[in-house]
């Protein structure tokens, strides 16, 4: 008997009736957003609590036997695939938000609970949980956590990290690492919660959070822009930053590639401006005060306007039209038209962003004439997102695919990965971003906590611990 029949026959049993899924059941769902690939996991493990990921991790680490941890499995780099002789850990069933507490401002949730779920369950209170993207309907806390989302608006309130005040994960061997912490400042001793966000479930599987909430703001503008420039739009950049006095929460950029994409058919999307320009920019401020902020906004994209700035500009007038822009940018599944396709995101200073997509578009160009590609992204915090579509799918077009795109951003001292993380995807590449000290401590930190290499094995460090 294999290890990992041995370790069904415990796991169903500790599970009981709908925690272990196996043959169709895992079969009929996707490997992953975007796949047309079904899960190939052994089996589907559904923990109710963090007791039973304690006891399903004791099991597997008695028996040597890999686990991947899984949230919505909207992920992009292959973090969450299970193979035939691995389980599949979802924590689909640990999704409730155990507390909001309004005086204190944080929330107290399970790691399956949906992205969305919180967002609402915070505005109920007059809350807000600033962490937002496109997959907010299916991304879990949990995977927001373990690749340290950061979405549209952490240019003004951080990454995932900055949201995190405590939690609990459950390591390799069972141990269960309470830090459920729930104050803003807390300097005693390790902050240990930092080995599990980001680390993609490599570390440790994180069941509960304990998060940091804000007022909801009283103001929401969101515009729309056209710039005739780059050089324009870091400008732009700043004197709306300057201008709205530190209301800024959202300063996403779209190539003309991109704004072509989904405001034609069959996209639903319809430009609000002529798409005859290089760059557009979705403009948000949160505040306190709906008519002085809007006057404000107003104000500064005005004078933007008349010093040339920007060409053109329009300003949502209300929830209809501030829902229309971002459907824009959040329809992202235009891309599949081009498919096959190969994902990227990347971040570099954006003082050197230019050169490096113009880069990257010549060297793509030069090897396939017919090429697609389109470019978008958080540019505010130096994050853009490059799809690319060669006409052709596979191992060879896509090493070299990712050398055009990966090789200019090491020069310019980027990173292989601004949001998404590493997983298997971009293991082969970390050594562009990483020193070869950090990718030592980063070997020993796995080998102390996981000895036995059962947690996501190959992901983020490739076999055994080693970058490929």
């Amino acid at each position: 008997m294999t290890s990992i029949d041995t370790a069904l026959g415990r796991l169903s049993t500790l599970l009981g009736s709908g925690g272990v899924l196996s043959g169709a059941d895992v079969r009929a769902r996707m490997s992953g957003w975007g796949s047309q690939k079904p899960c190939e996991a052994g089996a589907i493990l559904r923990p109710r609590s963090t007791e039973e990921v304690s006891a399903i991790l004791r099991i597997c680490s008695e028996l040597g036997q890999p686990v991947v941890p899984a949230g919505g499995t909207t992920g992009l780099v292959e973090g969450h695939i299970a193979h035939g002789d691995e389980l599949l850990l979802s924590l689909e069933l640990m999704n409730r938000i155990e507390e909001i507490d309004p005086a204190n401002r944080f929330a107290v949730v399970e790691a399956g609970v949906p992205l969305q779920a919180l967002q609402e369950a915070a505005g109920r209170h007059s809350l807000l949980y600033p962490l937002d993207l496109g997959a907010r309907g299916t991304a879990t806390i949990g995977g927001n956590i373990s690749t340290n989302a950061g979405g549209n608006r952490v240019i003004r309130f951080g990454m995932t990290r900055d949201m995190v005040l405590g939690l609990e994960a459950v390591t390799a061997d069972g141990s269960v690492i309470s830090a459920m912490n729930r104050m803003i400042k807390n300097n005693a001793g390790y902050d240990l919660k930092q080995l599990f966000i980001g680390t993609e479930g490599t570390l440790g599987i994180v069941t509960r959070a304990v998060l940091r909430l804000r007022e909801a703001p009283q103001s929401q503008v969101t515009g729309f822009v056209a710039v005739p420039s780059y050089r324009n739009v870091l400008t732009l950049l700043r004197r709306i930053d300057r201008g709205l006095g530190g209301m800024l929460s959202a300063f996403e950029v779209m190539w003309k590639s991109f704004y072509d994409l989904v405001t034609t058919e069959p996209a639903k999307n319809r430009p609000p401006i002529p798409a005859d320009h290089p760059f557009y920019v979705l403009i948000e401020a949160m505040g306190g005060d709906q008519e002085a902020d809007q006057a404000r906004f107003e104000a500064v994209l005005g004078e933007a306007l008349e010093d040339g700035l920007i060409a053109d500009a329009v300003i949502a007038k209300s929830d209809a039209e501030r829902a229309a822009l971002w459907a824009m940018r959040d329809d992202v599944a235009q891309v599949a038209r081009f498919w096959p396709i190969f994902t990227f995101d990347v971040s570099l200073p954006i003082s050197l962003m230019e050169g490096y997509v113009a880069e990257v578009e010549a060297g793509l160009k030069a090897a396939w004439p017919n090429e697609r590609h389109v470019i978008f992204g958080h540019l505010g915090d130096g994050n853009v997102h490059i799809v690319v579509g060669v006409g052709e799918a596979g191992a060879a077009p896509r090493e070299r695919v990712e050398r055009l795109v990966y090789d200019p951003l090491e020069a310019r001292g980027g990173s292989v990965s601004a949001e998404h993380g590493i997983g298997l995807e971009k293991r082969a590449w970390l050594g562009h971003s990483r020193s070869e000290a950090e990718l030592a401590l980063m070997r020993t930190l796995k080998a102390a906590m996981d000895p036995k290499g059962i947690l996501n094995p190959g992901k983020v460090l490739g076999p055994a611990g080693r970058p490929h």
